[in-house]
Parts: structure tokens; sequence; C-alpha cells
């Protein structure tokens, strides 16, 4: 049997890359695509020697046929050339951010091509206007669309469902994100301005998601040890406002970033990074979902390498998906929605992404 074709826009850049060879490692064929053909063959030559390695040999198999790594030059405003990139998969996992910018081009042309469609989006306001706008399409296509399957809003969706499972009712669910040594790329800083700019943001209280204006704060989350509590700015703009309560009966959801992560010096002057550095970053990523009546529980996941562990969670995601491993339902849905949430959540761990405690 043929192994899956999964493209991947935005290959170039640090995820891209991360995420190719976590493919390859599986048995895939990967598509590296984005607008700098030159650089994609570089990076093609640089793949091709781990073509025939393997991550677990009962997995990946090598492919017969045509080349494990090929390359296809396609700008975002190239409509045929998005679609044809499509229909040539079974899965595009879009790593080319700000997503605000990026986001609706490649979904639509992962409709138009019926392939599932990955992102690794940040920021709430193009995971809710795929929600909004992209469920009815991909229903008839046939299709799985899931935003945002990476470190930030992927790896939190699922802990939220795992640690609220069973519960009738949550009033208030909190994600904490505890990160240090972070390092941003090109993209990311250019995401984290324009976050950082914006005026009207994507909230989620009272049983209700709005839009508005909203005052940024600071508080204290309880991380468990070695961490402990930490300020917080709150609240922090990702796409878990968005995709948790779909499937948590919440009536808050909000997340929230140790305000030191800002601090540090490098983390908006770290364009030039190489990748061993951009891998010392350490995480915490903590939910705590309190109870009506009070009470309530938690869980976090820790580890290293926020960059790894989004791309090891979109080739886990991608592959399932091209096997046809995913869920029954065809429509965008959240990483919980798509994927039992505690069997995935232990996959990765396994994988050595971080260690899990619920």
């Amino acid at each position: 049997m043929d192994a899956p074709t999964v493209a991947i826009y935005g290959a170039n850049g640090h995820t891209g890359r991360l995420v190719a060879a976590e493919l390859l490692a599986r048995g895939a064929r990967v598509l590296l695509a984005g607008r700098d053909g030159a650089a994609l063959d570089a990076l093609a030559a640089e793949l091709a020697e781990l073509a025939d390695s393997t991550r677990d040999a009962a997995e990946a198999a090598p492919a017969d046929g045509p080349a494990r790594v090929r390359t296809r030059a396609v700008s975002l405003d190239d409509r045929d050339g998005l679609r044809g990139l499509a229909e040539e998969c079974a899965v595009v996992v879009h790593c080319a951010g700000p997503f605000a910018e990026t986001a609706v081009p490649v979904a639509e042309a992962a409709v138009a091509g019926r392939c599932h469609y990955v992102d690794h989006a940040v920021e709430p306001h193009p995971v809710k206007k795929l929600f909004d706008t992209m469920g009815a399409a991909a229903e008839r296509a046939g299709i799985v669309m899931v935003p945002q399957l990476s470190f930030y809003g992927g790896v939190a969706d699922l802990l939220a469902a795992a640690v609220t499972e069973g519960m009738t009712g949550v009033d208030r669910l909190t994600v904490g994100y505890s990160v240090t040594g972070w390092r941003m790329t090109p993209a990311a800083v250019r995401t984290a301005e324009l976050l950082i700019g914006e005026i009207d943001r994507v909230t989620f209280a009272d049983g209700a998601q709005r839009v508005g204006p909203v005052e940024i704060r600071n508080t204290v989350f309880p991380f468990p040890p070695p961490v402990g509590p930490r300020t917080m700015i709150a609240p922090f703009p990702s796409g878990e406002v968005v995709t948790i309560p779909r499937h948590v009966p919440a009536r808050s959801v909000e997340s929230q970033l140790t305000a030191s992560t800002f601090e540090e010096q490098q983390v908006f002057t770290s364009q030039d990074a190489t990748p061993e550095e951009r891998a010392r970053t350490e995480f915490t990523v903590a939910v705590q979902a309190t109870a009506p009546g009070g009470g309530g529980r938690n869980g976090h996941v820790r580890g290293r390498d926020i960059w790894w562990v989004g791309a090891l969670a979109s080739a886990e995601a991608a592959v399932r998906l091209a096997r046809g491993e995913g869920p029954s339902k065809a429509g965008v849905l959240s990483t919980a929605e798509a994927f039992p949430a505690v069997p995935f959540l232990h996959r990765l761990e396994e994988l050595g992404a971080f260690t899990l405690h619920l």
C-alpha cells in the first residue's frame, strides 16, 4: 500500500521543517510547499536522507514509487495552484503565519481539493473564522479541518477535555502557560505584533462568546511545583476561547501566560536563532477547572521545546487523518473533538513530547 502524501504549506519555516521531519519519520511522503521554490528545493535536499528513516518500524514502512520528498512553489494568491496542491495530498498541514493573513486561502483550497486540513494558528480570530464560515463546506467535501493543532491551542484543548471528562458543569476553566526561553521566529514576531495591537478580542464568559475591547490585567495562576504560583498576563489571546467551549460545559474560559515570558530579552530579538537555540524552551501547560458548587480538577503537562511539540502533535494528527483514523464526522473540529483526548495525550507522551499529569 502506498504511503500517504501530506503537504506542508510554509515548509521553509522552523515549524514546517520540524513537521516534515516528523512525517518522514512515520513513512509519509511529503510535499513541501510555499512561495520560494529555490528554498524548498534546498530543504528537500536536506530532508532526503531522512526519507528512509523511521521512528517506529511497525508504523513507518518505507514508501514505494515516487520520491518521498517533493516540492511545489505556490503563492497564497494562486487559487488554482493551491487547489492543485490540495488535490495531490491526503492532508495539508498549514504552518505559514500570521494566520490572520494566511488561513483562509489554504483552508479554501483544502475544501476545493477535498483534502484534510490542520494548522498551527495561535490567533483567536482566524480560528473563529474557520469555525464560523467553513463548517458546512468542509462537511460537503467530506473532510476534517482542525485549526490550532499545535503547542498553543491544541495541547490545551486536549488537556481541558481530559481534565473535565465526566464533569456535568464547569464554572470557570483556566489555561495557564508557563514558558521560558521562547525564541520567536520572524512569523511569530509578526503574529505577536498583530495580537498586541488588537483592540477587539475574542473572549468566552457567562456562557457566551464575545468580540470587543478587553482590559488586560495581571493575575496569579497556581502552577504545580516546581513552577509554583506565577504572575500572569490575562487574557492571553489564544484560540482556546473558541475551541474549548465546543466540548467543555464551561461558563467561562480564559488562557493566561506567565508575565516573565515577555520580560526575557531574547523573545522578540531571536529571529535568527538556530534550531538548537529555539529548542531550549521549557514549559508547563496547566488546566484548572472549577465546579459551580466549589471544588474542581487540575491537570498539566511539562516538557521542553514548544516548537517541536507543536510539530509532533500536528504530524501525529496528519498521519491519523491520512490513514482514515480520524473522527467519523466531517467538518471543522477542535483537536479534542477530532481525536480522543486522553489517548492522544498519552501518545504524545510516549513520543517524548512531555510528561502528563492528570
